[in-house]
């Protein structure tokens, strides 16, 4: 499926010469949700809900989605000649009905319209995956209908003659000619008619990774976590009601062996889970934890021989978290801890935040950890590996291969609020459903992470050379 879509969606190599353009400005328009998600702001820069496509926070969703007339007015950071004009329609495409440009004048003038007669070279994808997750939140005010067909796609417009200078254009809608829910990712202008298109930020040494499943036979999967010498692997059971910590330790073969239920580890009714392993402690989820208080929902366990034993709960001065889970890791030495849960400073869905331990051993309160790394969407699943600056997360909120992707950031000061901007892992390991809850072996340099199989969990390891996550 993933080849599929590349091939329909045309994607080829821009050349150098190609001047490329995303709108930057909003001018005016006719709908705005509102908010973070879904607003009209969403339909600046470069498209991060294509090319998976798919119901996405990233994307403008109109009022009028289902049956109306709706347009925006965009700006361009420079003047430039213009060949090419690209809307990228994420759901339901083919309701572009007329385009209008400014040269700098103020005037806009109309550069193209429909062609009724014209048959579109369009394509229909069908989602198997459940992406429908920001629909039924009760802050949106989209109108919904029933998504039976996706059908995205690029309404590319290759006009007959090159416009000198534009410097904004007027794009017109007409959602009633398509049935469905309608979505808008990005408006892009060219001076070339090669095809403009959607690019994922990656790297291709990345593409020649074979990951292959670990195979713990009688294992429903989640939250792997490997301890600093690469020899031990807690990793979550998951239940209908419960979910229990089992380990495993590393064999001379390399394979995952002598596995052994973790009663202490499990003694949460519903979710149990090892999120971070250092040298002498464990960062535990699933405990108890209260909206607005300081209980963050983690414990810490010191290593006491053999065994652990809990030194309470993680207190966080005003932790919040609109949602009953939640995702964490830490730096080697305990200072930081790092959570990926939404709040009221959300940049939309769920974010990735930090705190800083104080000196009586709690944290301080949750702070964002930037536009650069927070997207509209989802982030979460977050590992810190031991350098303090390699950051390993998974997000919906960034143009990918499919669901939750995985990628790799880079601290570049010590604010943790300045990030570079996130490298996707490649389509080896991303697939079109679910990949995430990464955890880095530095020792053996393995990488492990979950992925949804035929809609089920399943424990994947891929070698990745250190070298690969480094910054560049």
């Amino acid at each position: 499926m993933k080849k599929l879509l590349y091939l329909l969606l045309g994607c080829a190599s821009l050349a150098s010469a190609q001047q490329v353009q995303w709108a930057s400005k909003l001018i005016k328009f006719s709908s705005d949700l509102g908010g973070k998600q879904n607003g009209i702001k969403r339909i600046l820069g470069k498209p991060d809900a294509f090319p998976q496509c798919g119901p996405s926070a990233n994307a403008w969703s109109p009022k009028k989605a289902l049956d109306g007339s709706e347009w925006v007015v965009v700006g361009f950071d420079h003047p430039q000649a213009v060949k090419q004009i690209a809307v990228f329609e994420n759901l339901n495409s083919g309701c572009v009905v007329r385009v209008q440009a400014d040269d700098g004048s103020g005037s806009f003038k109309t550069v193209w319209t429909r062609d009724w007669a014209a048959r579109q070279n369009r394509y229909t994808y069908s989602f198997q995956r459940d992406r429908a997750y920001y629909y039924g939140r009760k802050r949106r005010k989209i109108q919904k209908a029933p998504e039976v067909n996706v059908n995205p796609g690029v309404e590319r417009i290759l006009l007959e003659t090159t416009l000198p200078s534009v410097v904004a254009l007027r794009v017109e809608f007409n959602f009633a000619l398509v049935p469905g829910q309608k979505q808008i990712d990005a408006i892009g202008i060219s001076d070339s008619d090669a095809p403009l298109d959607a690019t994922i930020h990656t790297d291709a040494a990345f593409a020649a990774l074979a990951p292959s499943d670990v195979g713990l036979a009688g294992l429903t999967p989640g939250s792997p976590c490997i301890t600093p010498d690469g020899q031990v692997l807690y990793i979550s059971n998951l239940g209908e009601m419960h979910d229990a910590v089992v380990s495993y330790t590393k064999g001379p073969d390399g394979r995952w062996t002598n596995r052994k239920d973790e009663p202490l580890l499990s003694r949460e009714k519903g979710f149990n889970y090892i999120e971070f392993a250092g040298s002498d402690f464990l960062l535990k989820g699933g405990v108890p934890f209260a909206k607005g208080g300081t209980e963050s929902g983690y414990e810490l366990l010191r290593r006491v021989g053999s065994d652990y034993v809990s030194t309470g709960p993680v207190r966080i001065v005003a932790c919040n978290n609109y949602d009953d889970t939640s995702d964490a890791t830490m730096s080697a030495d305990g200072k930081v801890l790092i959570l990926g849960i939404e709040t009221d400073f959300t940049q939309g869905g769920s974010d990735l935040y930090f705190a800083l331990r104080k000196d009586d051993g709690t944290y301080g309160m949750l702070q964002n950890m930037g536009k650069q790394l927070n997207s509209a969407a989802d982030e979460g699943m977050p590992q810190l590996l031991s350098d303090g600056r390699t950051l390993l997360f998974s997000s919906e909120g960034y143009s990918g291969y499919g669901d939750f992707d995985l990628y790799v950031t880079h601290r570049l000061d010590d604010t943790w609020k300045n990030w570079s901007e996130p490298v996707n892992l490649g389509s080896a390991i991303n697939s079109n459903d679910f990949d995430g809850q990464p955890y880095y072996d530095e020792t053996g340099q393995v990488l492990y992470y979950v992925a949804s199989v035929g809609g089920a969990p399943v424990l994947r390891q891929v070698p990745l050379p250190i070298g690969l996550l480094a910054a560049p």
